[in-house]
């Protein structure tokens, strides 16, 4: 009897997290819905030109905003997780690190991007106008993002689920407005809306935002190596995902070009699932690890099942609701339904590896995270670039298996790694032999 009451204890204790689950899952879902219909109304309006040339600053800008804040976000939610007193001064270092290198990012941009990209005649307006779109994909999407991991940080995952299902909602309503309602046709008209749907979501973030305490403006600098381990994989990986476009871009027809940029953001989105499950345990795993990654390996298993059963769901739901796509991109997609369905079970390898780097981000082991993310994606780029220059697309697929394999493998091995080192750690603590 007693056991039996424990396990029902056991499972009473996971419904909290179940619901947080499905809200934050639901709320990544609407927001992947909305950027899907965001994008595809874009390509419709903008035509081929204007659009391409969206997609190529934006790319830039992807990855500059991980440089942006030098990773000090996570940095946030993992100190403040563990106390919440850390919280002035966490916000003070990230406000500090986003201006500065927000404001570095945006200048260096401005002066280089004009001679690659015209998006107005004129060589003034020209450069105006690009710096406003790295002021808006870079320092205001940080910003935006800061917010909703500061409310992850404090387990209110309500508001970062609004945060998140607000900011693909209020992208969507400017794109409605901008193009069915105001005949927005050009990259010039779109940027404009984009800044201002930008700064009304940054706005509502800093008002929700200022309950929770005012800044101690001061650099925490034991996290400065830290917040640089954790952003440089995300750069590599930027690298890594843009290097097959390019270079498809280079060797193939536009269709494909197109039609397979559209499948990677289907697929990527199909992620969002698992991503959901990541940020509602991220904090527990950080708790959990304070003594050690050891005494979180139970709880990084089970997140591992979880995480696994959710993924294989989700490339079948994909698999299934591909011949859907071209209503919603157009028809003159062709390939669209056979590279979706090629891709969709990349999501399972990719799964795998995440569960392991953020178990090793989540206990403090940047450096071992960002070995894993950053070499793997600094040979995936080559290898996704050679693969696709000697054999478009068929090579891009298999590469995309290949390296998403190759770093679900190294990720478990570096885990295991980690642990182990953690159990002699602490075995050398209470005075017991080393192994």
């Amino acid at each position: 009897m007693p056991h039996a009451i424990g396990k029902l204890r056991r499972y009473r204790g996971l419904v909290p997290m179940i619901v947080s689950y499905a809200a934050s899952g639901g709320s990544l879902i609407v927001s992947s819905a909305a950027q899907l219909l965001t994008f595809a109304i874009l390509a419709r309006f903008l035509g081929v030109h204007e659009f391409s040339l969206f997609v190529a600053i934006t790319a830039v800008a992807a990855i500059a905003v991980h440089l942006c804040g030098v990773g000090a976000t996570e940095c946030l939610v993992r100190r403040v997780a563990r106390d919440h007193a850390m919280y002035p001064a966490m916000l003070g270092h990230n406000i500090i690190l986003i201006s500065v290198s927000g404001i570095l990012l945006v200048v260096i941009g401005a002066i280089i991007l004009p001679f690659f990209f015209e998006v107005a005649p004129n060589a003034a307006v020209n450069s105006i106008e690009i710096a406003m779109m790295l002021v808006t994909n870079i320092v205001l999407v940080r910003c935006i993002l800061f917010s909703e991991q500061v409310f992850i940080a404090f387990s209110d995952f309500g508001s970062a689920n609004k945060v998140v299902m607000g900011f693909a909602l209020i992208r969507t309503a400017a794109a409605v407005l901008a193009c069915l309602v105001f005949g927005v046709s050009t990259l010039s008209g779109w940027i404009v809306w984009q800044f201002a749907a930008h700064a009304i979501m940054l706005a509502f973030c800093i008002r929700a935002l200022r309950n929770l305490g005012r800044p101690k403006f001061r650099i925490v600098r034991e996290e400065l190596q830290l917040g640089l381990f954790f952003s440089i994989p995300f750069i590599l990986k930027a690298a890594r995902q843009n290097a097959d476009l390019l270079v498809l871009s280079l060797v193939t027809t536009a269709e494909i070009v197109a039609s397979y940029s559209v499948a990677r953001r289907i697929i990527e989105s199909s992620y969002l699932s698992v991503d959901a499950l990541n940020r509602i345990v991220y904090p527990g795993t950080a708790k959990a690890s304070l003594g050690g990654l050891h005494q979180a390996t139970e709880r990084v298993s089970k997140i591992f099942a979880a995480a696994i059963a959710i993924s294989i769901g989700a490339a079948i739901a994909v698999y299934i609701l591909a011949p859907v796509l071209p209503y919603l991109f157009g028809h003159d997609y062709t390939s669209l339904v056979l590279f979706v369905r090629i891709l969709c079970w990349v999501v399972i390898p990719v799964t795998c590896w995440a569960i392991a780097v953020e178990a090793l981000g989540a206990a403090g082991h940047q450096g071992a995270r960002a070995s894993v993310l950053g070499l793997g994606s600094l040979l995936g780029a080559a290898l996704a670039a050679l693969a696709t220059w000697y054999a478009p697309p068929t090579g891009t697929f298999v590469s995309y298996y290949v390296i998403e394999i190759a770093m679900a493998l190294a990720a478990w091995v570096v885990y295991s790694h980690v642990v182990g080192k953690s159990r002699r750690q602490a075995g050398l603590a209470v005075g017991e032999p080393a192994e």
